[in-house]
């Protein structure tokens, strides 16, 4: 798998080159963001950890940046580090808790869903600053495009490429170490590893950050393209139960399953909207809770385990 990835990261490098028209750039980068979002929301759910939180991650992110930018002036460069450290502290104080006190299961997911909603409402309510639920624009700069982070398609392209590719290297870091193993035991039973000397809290801890830091940097890298943040597309419970669905379609057991489902998720939305476009408001909603109860039921393991498993079934059989 890993040699798929470095062959399409090599592709996806040299396609802008190709001259393609600048709404397939559009839909490229969406995807790659996403799939980078997707990719830190699998690397918890495929051990059992459950979140309908990212969007708080996002939301924190992505804020943090802009208003950094708009009020202070510090470069998008710095602010989104920034963001994401601080994504990534807030994920530390809702997670340690939840894990030193054993909340696991649906309750852990429940926790995380209610964190979301808080960041989008406390996101409301510093409309002086957000712009609230009207959303805001980060300051244009085109005498310093560089600095602030605000090129055209092309360069956002590799900026978007390098994001994703640095999300599947992760991956493949973190598949590669014990803590894959260590995680895989806990999620089958957390007393039993603990008796075999795993530190549980840690290990849990330490792919909660990573998974948090991943879909943070994403959403304020996606934020600062489109030059646009609103709350309910970067924090709560929609964008939330977006990453679920992609990350689930696509199948969060491999390495390029959040792609598969970020580039399942992105034609998805293109089509509703071109198909309804304000004639049915609640399509997508309506449309990704379907699709998520149908994939659950019978593709468990996502597009790309489907494939999988087709792969190597003939092989079995002989």
């Amino acid at each position: 798998m890993i040699r798929i990835a470095i062959a399409l990261f090599v592709a996806l490098a040299a396609l802008p080159l190709l001259g393609l028209p600048d709404y397939f750039l559009h839909l490229g980068i969406a995807t790659m963001l996403s799939a980078l979002s997707f990719t830190g929301w699998a690397l918890m759910g495929r051990f059992g950890l459950v979140s309908f939180g990212h969007g708080a991650f996002i939301g924190i992110a992505a804020y943090t940046m802009a208003l950094l930018w708009n009020e202070v002036g510090l470069s998008p460069w710095l602010g989104v580090p920034a963001g994401v450290a601080l994504a990534v502290a807030a994920a530390a104080l809702l997670a340690y808790p939840c894990f030193r006190l054993r909340v696991v299961g649906h309750y852990f997911a429940l926790v995380t869903l209610a964190a979301g909603e808080i960041v989008r409402i406390l996101i409301i309510a510093l409309r002086d600053h957000t712009g609230g639920s009207l959303g805001m624009t980060p300051r244009l700069a085109p005498d310093n495009s560089f600095a602030a982070m605000q090129f055209d398609k092309h360069g956002f392209w590799w900026l978007a490429v390098a994001a994703w590719g640095f999300g599947i290297l992760v991956w493949w870091w973190i598949d590669r170490s014990m803590s894959a193993k260590a995680l895989a035991a806990i999620s089958e039973d957390e007393d039993a590893a603990a008796s075999i000397g795993i530190r549980v809290t840690r290990e849990k801890m330490m792919i909660t950050l990573i998974s948090a830091g991943l879909a943070a940097l994403g959403g304020a890298l996606g934020a600062q393209y489109r030059l646009y943040l609103n709350p309910e597309s970067l924090a709560g419970i929609g964008i939330s139960l977006q990453i679920v669905f992609g990350a689930l379609a696509g199948g969060m057991y491999s390495m390029l399953g959040p792609t598969v489902g970020a580039a399942f998720t992105i034609a998805l939305e293109e089509t509703l909207r071109v198909s309804f476009g304000t004639a049915f408001i609640g399509a997508a909603p309506l449309v990704y809770g379907v699709l998520l109860v149908l994939f659950i039921l019978f593709l468990p393991r996502g597009i790309v385990g489907w494939f999988e498993r087709k792969r190597w079934a003939p092989r079995v059989g002989r």
